[in-house]
């Protein structure tokens, strides 16, 4: 059975392209809207599995449309479609509840692979985009002053998984077959890496990033 899609977009050219591009996949085009308020009242109306919005339009934009549309109609998905690279309109997208987001540029080779994926529950995200954003997650952190797990040393990550179990320096010492002096040291570094000071802190963060389980 082909996904029923609805697609979203102020540009008519755009839209016979993409109806066309689709068409030859096997995808029933339900129907067609020109601006973001007639996207919501059409797929009140036609009830599409997916819905590719345009995130720039006028009257009413793809992020506020997409926003109605999760809030009233939850087995709908939405998968964005645009021009923007720019981490803000895709994350502005996902929060308002979109599961994907393709760039035009990309639409003839991404999009029909995209829409399978909100189709079956999974989120795509064009490779240019998972890319803007993991690096704006990563820069976020450091902005923070937040370190994350990979930046310790493999010495250092095995010590702060020992110490979040409860082992001692002289036992962990042992454990590792090194001196009390360089598990201190190692100690020290990490604290001083991950700003954190007390054990207790440090295996609350090694539960948290997954380096040790609650079990």
């Amino acid at each position: 059975m082909s996904v029923r899609v609805l697609l979203a977009d102020d540009c008519q050219i755009m839209r016979e392209g993409l109806r066309l591009l689709l068409t030859k996949r096997g995808f029933e085009i339900v129907g067609e809207a020109p601006d973001g308020r007639t996207a919501v009242k059409l797929t009140r109306k036609l009830h599409p599995q997916v819905v590719v919005m345009d995130v720039g339009m006028a009257d009413l934009s793809g992020i506020e449309a997409t926003r109605q549309i999760i809030s009233e109609l939850t087995d709908v998905r939405v998968l964005a479609l645009s021009v923007y690279t720019d981490r803000r309109y895709a994350a502005q997208m996902l929060e308002a509840g979109a599961s994907g987001y393709v760039l035009k540029d990309d639409a003839s080779e991404e999009l029909a692979k995209a829409i399978e994926e909100v189709a079956a529950g999974r989120v795509y995200l064009s490779p240019r985009i998972a890319g803007v954003l993991v690096a704006d997650y990563v820069g976020r952190l450091r902005e923070n002053g937040e370190v994350h797990l990979s930046e310790l040393t493999p010495r250092e990550r095995e010590v702060l998984q020992l110490v979040a179990e409860g082992y001692t320096t002289q036992k962990l010492a042992q454990q590792l077959n090194l001196s009390v002096k360089t598990v201190e040291t190692h100690r020290r570094h990490i604290m001083d890496k991950l700003n954190i000071h007390t054990a207790a802190g440090l295996t609350k963060y090694a539960i948290q990033a997954g380096v040790v389980s609650m079990d």
